[in-house]
């Protein structure tokens, strides 16, 4: 098996958990603020569905791509790059949002303060050396 396919099983076992306990899952990611995020493919058009730990600040949603310390962004950020309108699913809440890069001053603001919530993604962020894209997910009203 090959690693993407290796992320892709695992990424499926954590929304599986994810869908079915109401947005709670275990492992490393028990009490961590995770949602899935559905994009549509920039090639294929096809749904795409990623669990993400997300950034709660000043009553919005914020990503990551941070693609687990790869030197490349996420092909979940290249897909709502090219269409923005993406499913949110928050615990056992589903909506539709609008996704909106943010500009880098402010994702690094947002990038100290999600490592400050969450100390255990400091390791991973040192070994980063690419600016790391922020999404702000805009629910649509």
């Amino acid at each position: 098996m090959t690693e993407i396919q290796d992320l892709n099983d695992w990424d499926r076992q954590i929304i599986e958990e994810f869908r079915a306990s109401g947005g709670n899952v275990g492992g490393q990611f028990a009490n961590a603020p995770l949602l899935l995020l559905t994009t549509t493919g920039a090639k294929s058009g096809e749904p795409r569905t990623r669990p993400l730990v997300y950034l709660s600040e000043g009553g919005r949603i914020y990503v990551f791509a941070g693609n687990r310390g790869a030197p490349t962004n996420p092909a979940w950020y290249h897909n709502l790059v090219a269409h923005p309108y993406v499913i949110v699913e928050l615990g056992p809440e589903k909506f539709e949002a609008r996704a909106i890069v943010v500009d880098s001053a402010e994702g690094e603001r947002l990038g100290r303060i999600q490592v400050q919530k969450i100390p255990a993604l400091a390791s991973l962020a040192a070994t980063i050396t690419r600016q790391v894209p922020v999404v702000l997910l805009e629910r649509k009203k």
